[in-house]
């Protein structure tokens, strides 16, 4: 049975056409579309006039490739910049009368329980850790181990809106670095106490700019044929420093940094300094599955279940 799944995120539309027949999805074609659904007013709920375009011309391609396909069934979520925009119903609508795909808007504990199956499905989660998937609008926190969940949490703390709010100076100076410090001190004061109650050493950072950390320093990784590589601290946090000193123009200069990417990386690096402090972790790795890998683990699923109950 053929399965398309699509991630309307804030930054970039994602879909993937998988056959759930078999003891584990095959993945048979994979795209993504930098739509910028949240450029310009994010923090203003609102999706521009441009954007509200983009989305829907995305949509459009992706649904020609799903007819092309031959696809069953279609599960289409949408996340923070639609969830949280006035006119995210009517881009709900229209996506349907556009482009003829129904989306599902997910709640954020929705998209931190789809991010956990994603990388549950790695066999990364050796024993308990923070999962952390930093998006354009959200980013979602989850501590667990390989058995349960423990705590989890969506926060509108997206590399987006951070640079729409603080990202003022180039290279980002002093005061800005601490508004957004001060601003997750504020936001992510919950966190910081499950951090201690659980005491996770190990970050595992699902897709998104981890894949980017881990492109950047290891070109060779063909990123696209893994589940999940180890990101060495020391590693990480000398990239960090170049991202954060460096200027746009020295950015955009910079092998395997995508242009989508060039200003948002700085939000990204900011953040997982932050809780890499904050948590005191002591391993660091990528997952690259993520959101829509646990979207398609819930599909197979479902469709498992219901031919047992067939046999039945």
């Amino acid at each position: 049975m053929k399965v398309a799944v699509i991630d309307l995120g804030t930054n970039t539309f994602h879909l993937i056409i998988a056959d759930l027949e078999g003891t584990e999805p095959k993945i048979i074609y994979k795209t993504n579309l930098p739509v910028r659904l949240g450029e310009g007013k994010i923090n203003d709920n609102m999706i521009i006039q441009e954007a509200f375009e983009r989305g829907l011309l995305a949509l459009e391609q992706f649904s020609t490739e799903i007819a092309k396909h031959e696809v069953k069934l279609v599960k289409a979520t949408a996340t923070s910049a639609i969830r949280s925009a006035a006119n995210g119903a009517d881009f709900v609508k229209a996506a349907k009368s556009y482009a003829g795909v129904e989306i599902t808007v997910i709640s954020g504990e929705e998209e931190a329980a789809y991010i956990f199956q994603g990388v549950k499905a790695t066999g990364l989660i050796q024993e308990r850790c923070l999962i952390m998937d930093i998006g354009g609008g959200s980013t979602e926190f989850i501590i667990c181990d390989p058995t349960q969940v423990y705590w989890k949490k969506s926060y509108n703390i997206g590399a987006a809106r951070l640079m729409q709010a603080y990202f003022h100076s180039d290279p980002i100076n002093i005061s800005d670095k601490q508004a957004i410090t001060t601003h997750l001190d504020q936001e992510l004061a919950d966190l910081k106490e499950n951090l201690n109650l659980y005491q996770p050493n190990h970050l595992i950072g699902s897709a998104g700019a981890f894949e980017t950390f881990t492109g950047m320093l290891y070109p060779e990784l063909d990123l696209k044929a893994i589940k999940s590589y180890p990101i060495p601290l020391a590693d990480y946090q000398q990239l960090s420093e170049k991202f954060i000193a460096s200027s746009h123009e020295e950015r955009d200069q910079m092998p395997g940094l995508i242009k989508l990417r060039v200003d948002m990386i700085v939000m990204a690096a900011l953040l997982t300094d932050y809780i890499l402090e904050l948590g005191n972790l002591q391993q660091m790795s990528l997952s690259t599955y993520d959101l829509k890998m646990g979207v398609l683990a819930s599909l197979k699923d479902q469709t498992d279940q219901l031919l047992s109950a067939k046999a039945l």
